[in-house]
């Protein structure tokens, strides 16, 4: 699809400009239009500072912590300035450690492989598989879907009061704002009852950190976890934040240059190693320079903001949505907690009649506007969610469903700071159009997507 830039500046609403704001696509009907971007749950678009600053730095790129070039010292200044940005960022604590990786999965990862011998997870069947799925080799306590927060504080309060060992290393990992149906998780509160029974706790922050602020201190959680990519820096960044002991104690999540501190030969013919104790240990090669200095760019961006703005505004476009998708008939939106429950820009849903893959295609050939379909990473939260009644089977079967699933997925509508009010209302009209009127072109499924027929 080719794509061309429009010349009118649609960030006029939105506090953040985003690269992209002005990209038109076109339409099957016609025309082309600004194509509305309304998938920051999977990647928001980079900040226009963090690419003007990320352009800023380009020509002084240099290799880092071995250099003894001007370049390279200039890059191991941002490099690890952007490591104590991250830290002011999240309100760390003084001797925590921040620790630069691709993304938030590559950070549960990281922590996984360096838990303790017996410790035990805990983990609701409500995450996304980023922190889902790394504690396999661990052993794992799946918890149940929680209908209320009180009842997720009480159901993790039961499985830690039960676990095997009670003085035994024990971890409790949660998300902070759900990928799902953007709704707050009470991560002080279960923060307190991992603490009272000698666990700990980590956050998936990566759907919080671009919406609210994020404290360690005030949260009282032991590590914390985002990515770059939502964080308005698409650069293949991530962070592992919080205490260094288990860091310390683990063997380098990779073997290689920049982890260690002293290797030397032994008589046997072997290699002695001696690694470093600082988050260089889990940082071995080249690191990513840019994506480091994108978070921190990011990371200031917001801050200079100002959160209390971006979540007042966020709340309105919330409202915006809420109340659209109430006036149309057939639409349920999904929640686990309930309509008044606090959320972030994050909004699913099903439509009566309608495969939500043929939706979202609908949307976007029609419409330009962009959202996503489908189960969003978290399979045993939509299934949870969706239950066993099966939605009415559109001619577009969902990408990768399981046979006699072709009707398990949804549509995921997520916005934040750079997201422009025009797209919020085109999205609450297309929705409301499409049900009443139909599509107006025919689709069929190619590659296992809902594609316009041709």
């Amino acid at each position: 699809m080719s794509v061309s830039t429009a010349a009118v500046d649609q960030s006029v609403c939105a506090p953040l400009p985003v690269l992209g704001r002005d990209v038109t696509v076109p339409l099957v009907t016609g025309g082309e239009v600004t194509y509305a971007a309304l998938d920051y749950a999977a990647s928001a678009p980079a900040l226009q500072r963090v690419w003007d600053d990320v352009a800023a730095y380009a020509p002084y790129y240099g290799s880092v912590h071995r250099g003894a070039g001007y370049l390279s010292q200039l890059s191991t200044d941002l490099f690890e300035n952007a490591r104590a940005t991250v830290a002011e960022f999240l309100d760390c604590r003084d001797d925590d450690q921040v620790v630069f990786t691709r993304s938030t999965t590559d950070s549960l990862n990281l922590l996984a492989a360096t838990l303790p011998a017996d410790c035990q997870v805990f983990v609701f069947e409500t995450e996304h598989h980023a922190s889902l799925l790394p504690w396999q080799d661990a052993r794992v306590s799946y918890l149940d879907a929680p209908r209320t927060p009180r009842e997720a504080v009480a159901a993790l309060e039961r499985a830690l009061a039960g676990r095997r060992d009670p003085h035994g290393p024990a971890l409790v990992c949660v998300t902070g704002a759900s990928n799902v149906t953007g709704e707050l998780w009470p991560v002080r509160e279960l923060a307190a009852a991992a603490h009272a029974h000698g666990a700990r706790i980590v956050l998936d922050a990566a759907q919080l950190a671009p919406h609210h602020p994020v404290s360690v201190r005030d949260l009282d959680v032991d590590w914390v976890a985002f990515s770059g990519h939502k964080l308005y820096a698409p650069f293949g960044s991530g962070v592992l934040a919080g205490r260094s002991d288990w860091l310390r104690a683990a063997e380098p999540y990779l073997a290689g240059g920049g982890a260690s501190r002293k290797v030397a030969r032994r008589a046997d013919g072997g290699v002695d190693v001696e690694w470093h104790e600082s988050a260089a240990r889990h940082e071995a090669g080249s690191p990513n320079v840019i994506g480091a200095y994108s978070i921190a760019s990011a990371c200031k961006a917001l801050a200079e903001e100002g959160f209390d703005r971006i979540v007042a505004r966020e709340r309105r476009l919330i409202r915006t949505v809420r109340e659209g998708l109430a006036e149309v008939p057939g639409v349920r939106v999904l929640s686990l907690f309930g309509d008044d429950a606090p959320r972030v820009g994050v909004i699913s849903f099903v439509v009566e009649g309608w495969n939500s893959s043929h939706f979202a295609a609908a949307l976007s050939a029609e419409y330009g506007i962009g959202v996503r379909d489908g189960l969003f990473c978290a399979h045993p939260l939509l299934r949870t969610l969706l239950g066993s009644d099966p939605q009415t089977q559109g001619e577009c079967g969902a990408p990768e469903a399981a046979p006699g699933e072709k009707s398990l997925n949804a549509i995921r509508v997520s916005f934040g700071a750079g997201t422009p009010d025009e797209h919020v209302e085109r999205f609450v009209r297309a929705v409301k159009e499409l049900v009443r009127d139909g599509a107006q072109w025919r689709y069929r499924t190619e590659g296992g997507r809902c594609v316009p027929a041709v």
